[in-house]
C-alpha cells in the first residue's frame, strides 16, 4: 500500500496500490467525497502513466494544484520508487 500526504488541497492523505504498474484501491481521506470516490473508481484498473498523463496539471478554483493533481504527483513518486 503506498501512502502519499498531498499539498495545497483539501484532501489530508491518498492511499493506493500499484500492481505492475496498474492503480488499485484508491482511497482519498478528506477533500470533496463525491468528486474523490468518482476519480478513485474511474482510474481503478487503468495504468499509472495514463492516469497521470489525464490528471497532471489539473488546477482546483485559483490554486495551482487539486486532488487529481496530487494523486498524479503520488503515481509519479511510487512508480520512481517501485523501479529503484
Amino acid at each position: 500500500m503506498c501512502s502519499y500526504t498531498p499539498a495545497g488541497v483539501c484532501s489530508q492523505q491518498i492511499f493506493f496500490d500499484l500492481d505492475g504498474g496498474v492503480v488499485k484501491h484508491v482511497r482519498f481521506i478528506g477533500g470533496c467525497p463525491g468528486n474523490l470516490q468518482g476519480i478513485s473508481r474511474l482510474v481503478e484498473g487503468m495504468d499509472a502513466a495514463e492516469v497521470i498523463q489525464r490528471l497532471e496539471g489539473i488546477q482546483c478554483g485559483g490554486k495551482p494544484t487539486s486532488c487529481p493533481d496530487q494523486f498524479a504527483k503520488a503515481l509519479k513518486q511510487a512508480l520512481a520508487t517501485e523501479q529503484n
